[in-house]
């Protein structure tokens, strides 16, 4: 018989519950103490003050804006398209009958290659240098269109390359999901609507969509996350200089602060980690409060 009292249960529990709090949540109040000490010294460890002006520093520069922008941007554009993508070629997976495993496995395997080795070859096939004009400007010549510089000219370009990476990294992922979860719908539902003569549109918005719903929202809650989270990314195709590139993000801020040129601020990067914090949990529960409304459970 089952009983709340018993203590069995909070033993099974102690070592989840030691390594969150000592992994999770202390380094969580740490931070949140650190980005109040004003003046702090990393080599002392003192500090002058307590007060917000962490806060009004990293808000009044320059390159936390820059890194605020460019990961608005890249969460912006790629969220919502890597899903979108990644549901039209799961549903055209869903409907082949012959060599459907193995075109599951051609999509997954970009998931299981190093993020880093990626970028590299991305940053090679866009990269423009004294001796190549690369792979893409290579294509864009061919049909009349000038060369561009993708990872050292324009921004646009720049931005242009790391949303088409972070689509292309996500993608085998979110297809897995999706494919899963199209796999799982009751084929009883298609088989009535179709007695009932409804069309392949009507099926998709009343049937499959609400089935799917759940696995949408996990994707786009963990990919909202994900793009927030967004550095060896950036990193890899445009160097450890995110600054001078102009394509810093938020995570990248937080290192520059703490182990950049700019390093040895603590409490700067405790300030912006916690901006960061407080972004990615309002629109989490923004998520949230959308899904009672939009996400069917079965």
């Amino acid at each position: 018989m089952y009983n709340r009292n018993n203590p069995k249960g909070w033993l099974y529990l102690l070592p989840a519950l030691l390594f969150i709090t000592v992994f999770m949540v202390y380094p969580l109040i740490d931070v949140f103490v650190y980005s109040f000490e004003e003046g702090y010294n990393f080599a002392s460890q003192t500090y002058t003050g307590v007060g917000l002006y962490n806060y009004s520093y990293i808000l009044h520069d320059p390159y936390f804006l820059q890194a605020i922008r460019n990961t608005f941007i890249l969460v912006i554009i790629t969220v919502p398209l890597s899903t979108g993508i990644a549901l039209l070629i799961s549903l055209a997976l869903n409907s082949i009958k012959k060599l459907k495993d193995l075109f599951q496995t051609v999509f997954f395997l970009p998931y299981v290659t190093n993020t880093l080795a990626v970028g590299l070859v991305f940053m090679i096939l866009f990269k423009k240098t004294a001796y190549t004009e690369g792979l893409i400007n290579l294509l864009l010549n061919s049909v009349g269109i000038s060369s561009v510089d993708f990872i050292e000219g324009p921004y646009w370009a720049k931005m242009f390359v790391l949303c088409f990476y972070t689509v292309w990294v996500v993608l085998p992922f979110k297809i897995l999901i999706l494919t899963s979860a199209l796999a799982s719908v009751n084929k009883d539902y298609y088989n009535v609507a179709r007695i009932d003569g409804t069309s392949r549109l009507r099926m998709f918005t009343r049937i499959t969509l609400p089935m799917i719903s759940p696995s949408l929202f996990y994707l786009i809650i963990t990919g909202f996350i994900g793009a927030f989270k967004a550095y060896s990314d950036v990193v890899a195709l445009f160097g450890t200089d995110l600054n001078a590139a102009g394509m810093n993000t938020i995570v990248g801020y937080v290192y520059d602060m703490l182990y950049g040129n700019s390093g040895g601020y603590p409490s700067f990067a405790s300030a912006a980690a916690l901006v960061l914090f407080a972004i990615v949990l309002t629109i989490t529960v923004i998520n949230l409060l959308v899904s009672r409304k939009n996400v069917h459970y079965q």
